[in-house]
Parts: structure tokens; sequence; C-alpha cells
């Protein structure tokens, strides 16, 4: 039986540097000319054609007419106007009945967005955890997106940090998504759309420093290969510390690509990436009367020295290859090959219960828990475009097999005293006791089957309808007992949207979607829920979407009914055991405005009304019955505001605000994390050669709770106070 993990041999902190420092003196061509200077250069004269006979005789070739057409696309970078994670295919966003939310490279570098959650400050309806200090988590709609990441299509759900230095945007879509990417997405799936070899040569450096000891240089190096290929590299190395006591960062990543073009019809591009990221495993503040403990937000209650002994370390490494082929204008198909290992070495010292009394005391708990993960994905989509009795058809047909290898091995050690909850003295944890009192391995295997129809039936009314076929198959077996579960489902997913643009610049949509969620959704099987049908969700949406300012600036709205059903509770009779009879429900409104309001004056803005609630459930959580209680980490009011003005002489500016209404931390509802307004401003000065930027965070010091665990009610974690990000963009 194996009891411990495969430790890696890689040294990546030295290479990297290394390989970036090689690739950054390589000679590289000047950036490609802009496509008003190419338009301009390749325009041609019109050719006068005299009469045959003479045209003939003198051997001249008459040019094709070449027709010229206006672009439609905005001016501005905040305003993307097509989306590839709503249909898998690259399609208007106006003509998808269901709610797109994309967060674009230009919005995160002039916010300055260091992390995943730092992107989707963005997106309304999007509520954050702390993902027990080792992982992006996020809640979408009032339901946990744990599983629900994605990286260019295709399913990303190991639990870590993601690195932003090779995301060109990031795409969210709202309500279940099964239909095309299998289980999960009660709320949504979050998609990074990675950055590719381009068809011109450049290098950028940039380096950022912070207040709260940030340190951090990004490298982004792209070299023309001839008339056939390009290779890129994105990478990233981090050494910061944090406001937190004892916090830090250590963080190496690194994301070399090719494309290769076969012919003009046929293209392959390989991708690599491998990450390493080293942390505190912070899991936050305690709370206590109902809200998170009044002391400063620099308190920390784990071991006094965190670095050895409350530590996450993950490892993660990928390989994607991509195959397109072009048959013609109306056939095409794509062929995406992933494969990926995930290491996971976490150990915590972490808050079980408040004694309480004059001097209140902190219970606490030292573990451990360590993930070792691999997985294989393989997708293809062939997209047919056909038309037949004046209807036009954009018909995508899909099989995705896939199969993951999880094995979970975790402990408890010796635990260590009690601590004063306002006034901490730490001491070390006990390593050496840790011992493992869990050991298993989950298997799981899928087979899916999807076809799709983005249906335009005359100049006014289109639908997108789509069914999917998922077989899933678990199996988990526990090494400690060698007992073995497994169970297998089959599921249909369908999704039908009419969308109706009366007009060029309006449109409106109604939709439905569904999704499932099985037992080993993300964990592995257990005994208490291993003979369980999936959870379901729907989703049941109106919207409109209106283009102003000469298509500029795009104005998004959406209401909609989300309810998950067979949610798994447990039974009054004997609490070791779970019955399907939860729901919850979240009822809501998301507006969204974004593009460029006047020249150099760009904006990004949204709102989320939520009303989540469980409405069924025989749970208690601290004694409390769940039912009736709002939705953990689902304010019922948010807001978020970014506006960024460039003048004519490089010099910009830029600021916004974010704003978060009380949410409880768990669904017992007995911790209130209260409502918040941070302001955040940035100062710029852009150049050809090089870019300068000053970003200060919380400009007003506001103290905040930005996120707890979702689960339990002594994990809130703080946010920043008043920060500046400095950064240096140098462009070759």
């Amino acid at each position: 039986m194996q009891t411990s993990l495969k430790k890696s041999q890689f040294n990546f902190k030295s290479s990297y540097l290394a390989v970036v420092a090689a690739l950054a003196i390589v000679p590289v061509s000047s950036y490609a000319e802009t496509a008003a200077e190419s338009s301009a250069k390749s325009q041609s004269n019109s050719v006068v054609v005299a009469e045959a006979e003479q045209a003939k005789s003198r051997s001249v070739e008459a040019l094709p007419e070449v027709s010229v057409k206006a672009s439609n696309k905005p001016e501005s970078s905040y305003q993307p106007l097509t989306t590839v994670t709503a249909a898998k295919i690259e399609a208007p966003l106006r003509d998808i009945p269901q709610t797109v939310n994309v967060v674009t490279s230009a919005v995160m570098r002039d916010q300055g967005a260091l992390t995943l959650q730092d992107a989707l400050r963005n997106v309304p309806g999007v509520g954050f955890s702390n993902g027990d200090g080792q992982r992006d988590q996020v809640n979408i709609r009032g339901f946990t997106a744990i599983g629900d990441q994605f990286v260019d299509g295709i399913r990303d759900d190991a639990l870590y940090f993601r690195d932003l230095s090779n995301v060109e945007q990031v795409e969210v879509l709202k309500g279940p998504a099964a239909v095309l990417y299998g289980r999960g997405s009660s709320g949504g799936i979050i998609n990074r759309v990675t950055k590719k070899p381009l068809d011109r040569s450049f290098s950028e450096i940039t380096a950022i420093g912070g207040t709260t000891g940030t340190a951090r240089v990004e490298a982004d190096i792209n070299q023309k290969l001839g008339d056939s290929a390009s290779f890129r590299i994105n990478g990233a190395y981090e050494d910061s510390d944090s406001f937190r006591q004892q916090g830090f960062v250590e963080r190496s990543f690194i994301a070399p690509s090719l494309l290769l073009k076969i012919s003009d019809q046929t293209k392959v591009t390989l991708q690599l990436e491998h990450l390493d990221d080293r942390r505190v495993n912070d899991f936050g503040m305690p709370a206590i009367n109902g809200r998170p403990v009044s002391t400063s937000v620099k308190t920390y209650y784990g071991s006094s020295n965190a670095s050895r002994d409350d530590y996450v370390q993950s490892r993660v490494t990928s390989g994607t290859v991509v195959l397109e082929h072009v048959f013609n204008d109306d056939v095409k198909i794509r062929n995406a090959f992933r494969a990926y290992n995930y290491d996971l070495d976490r150990n915590n010292t972490v808050a079980t219960s408040i004694t309480a009394g004059v001097n209140p005391m902190v219970n606490r708990r030292y573990s451990t828990v360590q993930r070792q993960e691999d997985g294989i994905f393989n997708q293809t989509d062939l997209t047919v475009k056909a038309e037949g009795l004046g209807i036009k058809h954009t018909l995508l047909f899909g099989v995705e097999l896939a199969e993951q290898n999880k094995d979970t091995q975790s402990g408890d050690g010796t635990n260590p005293g009690a601590v004063s909850l306002y006034n901490p003295v730490l001491t070390p944890s006990n390593r050496a006791s840790l011992k493992y009192t869990t050991v298993n391995t989950g298997v799981s295997s899928t087979t899916g089957l999807y076809a799709q129809d983005l249906v335009t039936l005359n100049k006014y009314w289109k639908a997108l309808v789509g069914v999917r076929y998922d077989s899933f198959d678990q199996d988990t077996k526990n090494h400690l007992t060698q007992a073995k579960l497994s169970r297998k489902d089959e599921e249909l997913s369908p999704r039908a949207g009419l969308v109706y643009q009366p007009n060029d610049v309006l449109s409106f949509y109604g939709s439905y979607t569904k999704s499932f969620q099985p037992s080993q959704e993300t964990f592995a099987l257990a005994a208490n829920n291993a003979d369980m049908a999936p959870e379901e969700t729907k989703n049941y949406e109106i919207g409109s979407r209106l283009d102003m300012f000469d298509g500029n600036v795009t104005a998004m709205a959406s209401l909609y009914r989300l309810e998950r059903t067979n949610i798994k509770t447990t039974n009054p009779a004997n609490n070791t055991l779970l019955i399907p009879v939860g729901e919850q429900r979240t009822d809501g409104l998301e507006l969204s405005v974004l593009g460029r309001l006047a020249q150099g004056l760009d904006l990004t803005a949204g709102y989320a009304l939520m009303d989540g609630r469980i409405t069924k459930s025989n749970s208690f959580s601290s004694g409390v019955a769940l039912e009736g209680n709002r939705s953990s980490l689902t304010p019922e009011h948010s807001a978020n505001l970014w506006l960024t003005k460039r003048f004519s002489n490089g010099f910009g500016i830029g600021g916004g605000a974010v704003y978060m209404g009380d949410q409880f931390a768990s669904a017992s509802n007995l911790v209130k994390l209260p409502g918040y307004t941070r302001f955040d401003a940035t100062a710029f000065y852009e150049t050809k050669k090089y870019d300068i930027r000053l970003a200060v965070n919380n400009i007003f010091d506001k103290r905040y709770f930005i996120s707890a665990h979702g689960g339990a009610d002594l994990y809130n974690t703080p946010g920043a106070p008043m920060n500046a990000l400095l950064s240096l963009r140098l462009k070759f």
C-alpha cells in the first residue's frame, strides 16, 4: 500500500530563469505592421481593361475585383464581440441565448490583476471561497464551482491556484453547461483562453513590485519561424510576502507553445505548462458572536513556523495538442488532446472551535492532505455549415473521452495547544506526528457524445439547441480497509434557446439548460453516497443585449431562476446516511455594461441581485436547521465598476469600485461577513518601448473580508489593506 507521495525531482526555479534569459536575447524582428499600415501597403489600383483582344494580345492579366468592408469590431479592448466557450465554436455573443461574461487581457492589465480572483471581480454574480487556502474556488449564482474550471474548453479541475501570465481572456458561461462540457456546472463554468503563437515576433518583460512584499517578473516572447511556424513562451516567477503574518508565495510558471501550419487547411498547436507553487496554507480568521473576530487583519492562528508546518505546495504539468483541419468554408474538424499530472502536499494548523470566556480560546487541529492525480482528455469536434429552405445551420458534433486517476491521503497529527482569540501566542506544530487515516484511489471514466445546432431561422430569429449523452463510471478503493465502491451514471443534458433580433443592435433571448452533478464530481465516492443518483441543476433564463455608441458599448441584462435538486442531506433517523431530498434555488438579475464611451474612455461595470435559498433540507449545521437559510457566499447585492481614460500623449488614469453586500460564511447563517465597498485607482504611461503603471488598491484602507470557507464558519479571509503595485513592462 502506497502511503506517501512521489516527490518531483525537477528543480524548476533554477531552470526557468535560464530559459527566459536565453530566449530574451534571441534576435527578433520588429513588430508586424499594424492593420492600417498593412491595408495601405496592399491596396491595389484598379485595372482598366480595354478591348478583350487588346488584353489578350498584351498578355495582361486582370486583377480580381476587391471589395472592402469596414470592420464592425469596436475600438475598445474591453468589449469582446465573440465567445468560444458558450457554443464551442466562435460565435457572436449576441447570438448566444445564455449569459456569458468575458474579462479581456486589457482589463486585467489595466487593473493590475495577478490572480484569477482579481480577474473575476469584474463578473457579476460571483462570490469567493478561500478554497482551504490551496486553490482557486468561487461560487457562481449561489452555487459552488469548485470543479468547474476549464482551459481552452478542456476540463481543468485539479485543486490549485492558476497563473494569469499565459491567459488571453477569462470567459464565464453562466448556468448549467453540461450540454458541451459534461458533469458539474450548477452556476456556470470558468474557461481560461490561453495565449497562442502569433504571426509576428515580439518580446515583453514585466517586473512588478508591491508595498506588501509582492515581487514578480513575467515574460511573453513570440518568435515567427518562417512562413509556417511560430513559437511563443509565457512565464512568471514570483517570490512575494503578504500583509498576513507569515504569509508568502513562491511560484514558478512556464508555458511554451508551438504553432505549425502544415498546409493552408491544416495546423497543429502544441502547448506545455509547468507550475510549481508553494505558499502558506492560510485559512484566515475565526469568528465569534456572528462576525469575524475584531482584531488585526494580520493575525495568524496557525503554527509559529508556518513555512515548515503550514504550507501548501502544488506542482502541475500539462501538455496539449490541437489539430485543426478545414475541408472547405463549410466543414472543419478539430481534435484536442490534453494530459496532466498534479501533486499536492498540504499541511495546516486550523481552528476547530472557540472556548468562550473572559479570554476566548481557539482550539486547533494539525492535519495533512496529499493528492496525486493524472488524467487524459480527448475531444473531437466536427463543425458543418448547411442551408436549406432558407434556414442556415451551424452544426456541431462532438465526442469526448476522458479518464482521471486521483489518489488521496489525509490524516492528523498531535493537536497543538489552544491560543488566545485576541492575542494568540503561537507555537510550532509537531510535523513528525502526522499519520494517515484515509488512503484511497478514485478512478473516473467519461464518454460523452454531443450535438448542437446554431440555427438562423430568418432575419430576426435564431435558435441554439443541443443535447449531450454522458456515461460516467466511478470507482474508489480504500487502501486501509480494501473496500471498493463503484457506480455508473448515464445522463442526458439538453439546452434550448431562442434569440429575437429586431435590428442590428438589439437582441432578446430565452433559454433552458440542465446539468448533472454525480457523487464523484470532484472527490472520491464514499459509503454514504455511492448508491445515490446525481444531483440535477436546471436554469431558466431570459435576457437582452443592446449595442450602443456605434457598437462600441454593449449593455446586457438577464433574469434567471437556477434550481438544484436531489441534493444529498443527512438522514434524520441515521446521521451516517444521506438522502436526496435537498433543494437549493437562486432567483437573480444581472446587468453589465462594457466598451468605449468616447475616444480613449473605456468602461466595464456590472450589478447582480441574487436571492439564494436552501428551499428544502433535513440537515442541521451547528444545531441550526438549514431549510430556508440563505446560500453561503451569496450576497444579495453586488456590483463592480472600472473606468479608464487614455490621453493622446501616452498618459492614462483609471479607477473603480467593488461593492459586495453582506453574505454568510456557511449555510448555517450563523456568521455574517459584513458588506463593503472598496475603491481602487491606477495611473500609467504607455509608449512603444515600455509601459509604467502604478496601481493603488483599497485606497481608503477599508477593513473587509473578501471570502470565507463556504462550508464552515471559522475560516474567514480578510481583504488586503491599502497597498500599491508598481509595474514596468519592456517591449522589444
